[in-house]
């Protein structure tokens, strides 16, 4: 086999490939015979079938067979000579061949950069850590108790706090839209879970009454049809039922299989303390990949920033379609949108290939259980569903795999963090939330987590 440079373009390389015709005639007389071994023919015995008349009824297939197996090892083999390492499938165009000729092909593959990461030693990082405020416990505490609330029908004029079953149904210019209608809906006053000015205009009404609600939607309302637009709501009250509130005490606590209510507290205290944690380190997360971003600048396989953006962009269509594309983006031009996306997938590319370099360099792998512990936490999301979770996950390897993304990453990070200065500082629990879109915006700076708002995407391309 000869293979000789067609093209260096940056990472881009294109060979040309011969296989000698010899080559493929030992490999063709080869498979013919395996099959001569087994092929029957009436008036021959198995395994006596002449060669000749094996070759005169499956030459054309078996040189089918021989060309895709040539092709094949050859381009492999071409690009472990050159010591190549691809970024993508290459892509391979026979180029010549005739019976009794030598085949020939090209390659045309990109490679993966040469990367030389940044001495982790230098980086300087702040972890924000927060306290539990007792204020947020009594919160979460109040939550818990609303959702044991009990309702009782009361006959009286509608307060604020009361639950009230209600029957709807909303147009616009005498047209009924869709998701405007309900029966028997159950709508606690003072919730804010309708529309703005909704629930303040049932205030004061008895069960049987008949309301005519009139209401603006607002300007960042999720239907683009429906926002910053006026709508008619027809709405009668069967029902008003007063909320009969549940006290936090030890019964509160024993309701959720807890002793006492000082256990719930501590169970309270310590699950706002592990979100606050797991903010905390995403945040911190963010700060590392931004000092990466920032300090390695090598080039990236066009083919993977390609499909990043693709990824990408058919989120943004879907968001343009649902009329959740939020204003700023709606205000820029076509063009514009698509650079600062594309901008993003290079970035995101880039900071992929340096983690992943990392993590081969220092032979950080996952362990079955890492993948046994992501499995288990993924299950935890549909409590009553665990099994179907494991089961699905057994029947679809790829998803499997899905989940081998975001540990490496979390351990490639961990192992930077190990070596870099990070130097804890105390905040106040609002302090550390006050910016959530730069946490989420750190699961998926390089791919490996799962999609978030497209406003931090955004903010992760600048």
């Amino acid at each position: 086999m000869q293979v000789s440079e067609i093209e260096a373009d940056g990472l881009k390389r294109e060979f040309k490939v011969v296989i000698p015709a010899g080559h493929l005639e030992t490999r063709m007389q080869e498979r013919l015979t395996e099959i001569a071994r087994t092929i029957q023919m009436p008036g021959f015995r198995p395994g006596k079938v002449p060669l000749k008349m094996v070759r005169q009824k499956y030459a054309s297939a078996v040189m089918g067979e021989v060309l895709e197996k040539a092709v094949n090892d050859g381009a492999q083999s071409a690009i472990s000579e050159k010591g190549l390492r691809p970024a993508v499938q290459p892509k391979v165009e026979i180029t010549s061949f005739q019976e009794g000729a030598d085949l020939e092909f090209s390659v045309a593959v990109e490679v993966l950069p040469e990367i030389t990461p940044m001495d982790f030693a230098t980086i300087a990082l702040r972890r924000e850590k927060a306290g539990v405020p007792d204020s947020e416990v009594d919160i979460a505490l109040g939550h818990i108790a609303e959702r044991g609330e009990t309702s009782e029908p009361v006959d009286r004029e509608a307060r604020d706090g009361d639950t009230v079953v209600i029957d709807f149904v909303g147009t616009q210019d005498g047209i009924a839209f869709p998701g405007g209608s309900a029966e028997e809906y159950q709508l606690k006053l003072g919730s804010g879970a309708f529309i703005p000015g909704f629930e303040d205009q049932l205030l004061g009404k008895k069960a049987g009454d008949e309301v005519v609600v009139e209401v603006t939607f607002p300007e960042s309302y999720g239907s683009e049809a429906l926002a910053g637009k006026g709508a008619r709501f027809d709405v009668k009250l069967r029902e008003v039922r007063q909320t009969q509130v549940r006290a936090i005490d030890d019964d509160l606590a024993k309701s959720v299989g807890l002793d006492s209510l000082d256990a719930l507290k501590q169970a309270v205290r310590e699950e706002i303390g592990r979100e606050l944690d797991s903010l905390a380190r995403l945040k911190l997360k963010r700060k590392l990949l931004d000092v990466l971003a920032d300090n390695h600048d090598f080039p990236v396989p066009a083919a993977l920033v390609d499909g990043e953006f693709e990824g990408i962009w058919k989120q943004v269509e879907d968001d343009r379609k649902a009329g959740r594309l939020d204003a700023a983006d709606a205000a820029k031009s076509e063009e514009d949108l698509t650079a600062e996306y594309r901008k993003l997938a290079e970035r995101r590319v880039r900071l992929g290939l340096l983690l992943a370099e990392v993590g081969r360099s220092n032979n950080i792998s996952i362990s079955q259980d890492d993948l046994n512990r992501a499995l288990m936490n993924e299950a935890r999301r549909f409590p009553g569903q665990e099994h179907l979770v494991f089961q699905y996950y057994r029947n679809n390897p790829e998803a499997l795999d899905s989940l081998r993304a975001p540990i490496f990453e979390d351990k490639v990070v961990d192992f930077i963090l190990e070596l870099a200065k990070v130097e804890e500082t105390e905040v106040s629990a609002a302090e550390l939330r006050k910016d959530p879109d730069e946490a989420a915006t750190a699961e998926e700076e390089t791919g490996g987590g799962k999609a978030k708002k497209r406003s931090s995407k955004k903010k992760s391309a600048e």
